[in-house]
């Protein structure tokens, strides 16, 4: 009787660990691009940027889903503010290796005391390209952990007078733009506790303004879908 329970004990065991190495991948929802359209921070608008995140995702197979840019956009004659937070649908979202960065939109901003406590799953070992391939941030050569957002922490857009995105990201001139960065770090600190999404302004809008700072005109992609 013994002998019997054990044997049905290492096959209830054996199953669980099938079902468990079976559980499916999440597909593809957020990613860092692996290229920048290659003039700076002029992305073409929202419109361009949007259209290359789709493109590099229907490179590796995920061009089924909407894709979105992480940016958002400052209120002008023309239009109003567009939010970053705003675009990208609802979540979860998971990158290449199917890690979980953020379960929803509240979780990836912290929206409250808890959450920001907490953290979203954004940072070094999780901010993959869509190929898979991590940033090279601080310590690394070159470092490009400077991503483009033009977003303040919570996912929104400025409200001032200032440009905070190269004129809504059709200039490679004057202006500056946000970014964050994807390693969580600053050039000397550590501990992870440095803005994904918000942590200083370029010093221009040019390929190499960009560069200069630890930048490559990266910035966010996230299935919206």
């Amino acid at each position: 009787m013994k002998k019997t329970s054990f044997v049905a004990g290492l096959l209830i065991l054996s199953v669980n660990a099938a079902f468990a190495e079976e559980a499916p991948k999440p597909p593809l929802g957020f990613f860092v691009t692996s290229i920048g359209p290659g003039k700076g921070a002029d992305l073409g608008g929202l419109a361009g940027a949007d259209a290359h995140c789709q493109k590099l995702a229907s490179e590796v197979g995920a061009g089924n889903r909407t894709w979105r840019a992480y940016l958002s956009t400052q209120a002008d004659r023309n239009q109003p503010a567009i939010n970053a937070r705003d675009r990208i649908g609802k979540g979860p979202w998971a990158n290449a290796n199917g890690a979980i960065v953020a379960n929803d939109l509240a979780h990836l901003h912290g929206d409250t005391v808890e959450l920001g406590q907490q953290g979203n799953n954004v940072h070094r070992l999780t901010t993959l390209t869509e190929k898979g391939t991590p940033i090279k941030g601080v310590g690394e050569t070159p470092n490009q952990h400077d991503i483009i957002t033009g977003s303040k922490p919570d996912g929104r857009a400025y409200t001032d007078a200032a440009d905070h995105t190269c004129k809504n990201y059709t200039s490679s001139g004057e202006g500056v733009v946000r970014v964050g960065h994807s390693d969580r770090t600053n050039r000397g600190a550590t501990g992870g506790n440095v803005s994904w999404n918000s942590t200083h302004d370029s010093r221009g809008c040019s390929q190499e303004n960009l560069v200069s700072t630890g930048g490559a005109g990266y910035f966010y992609c996230f299935a919206a879908d």
